[in-house]
């Protein structure tokens, strides 16, 4: 069974690199296009900023499944008072959705300015407020299974890495601004803009990566704790609810690798912007849509799917139980 599995994610990876390779993409030509504002013999596709036409198909289903999650975050957010998660997933799966109309817009027209302005400031700002809201649970793990093996104190989490969230969602909203002002056409004022956002996006991943990094010291030391099983070693409120049964501890579990796989998926789209990004507008990277529809498209996906239907109010108890008490 294993080697079947294996062959067969091989044989899918072998599958997605073919049209990645297919697809594979050249810079913009050289070219005055600044009067251009549709296809024609003088401003073709290729001259366009990503030098395609959207896939409407592909795009279609991205805004129909954020669009969903956000439905579905709003019901749910209203049902359990889940403010502040609501609010901030919300937000994210809104914009998402609002990014992908845009690309849909491109394809009757790519080089269409609303389009492109609407989907190049959503699409940079959604997955900041998506980040949040992983960030909102972590103080309550840490509570939940034991302040005492945390680095830091367990309610500087949420202030601390949603601090650092809003930072960087200011500079991709400067830089995302820029980049609208300047349309498809005004080169050095949508560059400027590029820089901003590429130093947002750069502070996000090293905000994820320190978060990753003191929550995978925290994952070892809860386990050496528990592994050495020692009597003046301070009961968290998960150890006792196991011992009473009080703990649906299979719900717990599948809450916690779901929130790793949503920030996995995360930080993939993030370190996948920041070459795509940096190599300038019209680069050979952000002319290929197969990755970003990959590496960005699917990786919020997953992640906003988890992060709605696997939504702690249900799946994490604690958290819940925080709620009410509020």
């Amino acid at each position: 069974m294993r080697s079947v599995a294996r062959t067969t994610l091989l044989a899918s990876l072998a599958f997605a690199l073919q049209f990645i390779v297919v697809e594979a993409a050249t810079d913009r030509p050289k070219g005055d296009f600044r009067k251009c504002l549709e296809i024609s013999s003088k401003c073709p596709v290729e001259a366009t900023l990503y030098g395609y036409y959207p896939k409407l198909g592909a795009n279609a289903f991205f805004t129909a499944l954020f669009g969903i999650c956000f439905i579905a975050t709003i019901a749910i957010g209203i049902r359990t008072k889940t403010w502040t998660y609501t609010l901030a997933l919300g937000i994210g799966t809104f914009l998402e959705a609002a990014g992908y109309i845009g690309r849909v817009i491109m394809n009757g027209n790519p080089w269409s300015e609303s389009g492109f302005k609407l989907q190049i400031c959503c699409l940079v700002l959604g997955p900041s407020f998506v980040a949040a809201a992983i960030y909102l649970t972590l103080k309550h793990f840490v509570l939940y299974c034991g302040p005492q093996h945390s680095l830091i104190r367990a309610r500087l989490y949420p202030w601390i890495f949603i601090g650092c969230d809003f930072g960087s969602i200011v500079l991709q909203a400067c830089g995302g601004g820029m980049a609208a002002a300047g349309g498809t056409n005004n080169k050095k004022l949508i560059d400027a803009g590029n820089n901003l956002i590429v130093a947002g996006i750069a502070f996000q991943v090293v905000t994820m990566a320190v978060c990753g990094s003191l929550v995978l010291v925290y994952i070892i030391r809860y386990r050496k704790a528990r592994s050495m099983r020692a009597e003046l070693s301070e009961k968290s409120s998960y150890e006792l609810d196991k011992e009473q049964g009080d703990v649906r501890l299979g719900k717990v579990k599948l809450f916690g690798a779901m929130i790793v796989l949503a920030y996995t998926t995360v930080l993939i789209r993030c370190i996948y912007r920041l070459p795509e990004m940096a190599g300038g507008w019209g680069n050979a990277l952000m002319r290929n849509e197969t990755e970003f529809l990959l590496l960005d498209g699917m990786m919020l996906g997953i992640a906003c799917v988890v992060l709605t239907f696997f939504h702690p109010a249900y799946f994490f108890p604690p958290f819940a139980a925080f709620r009410q008490r509020k």
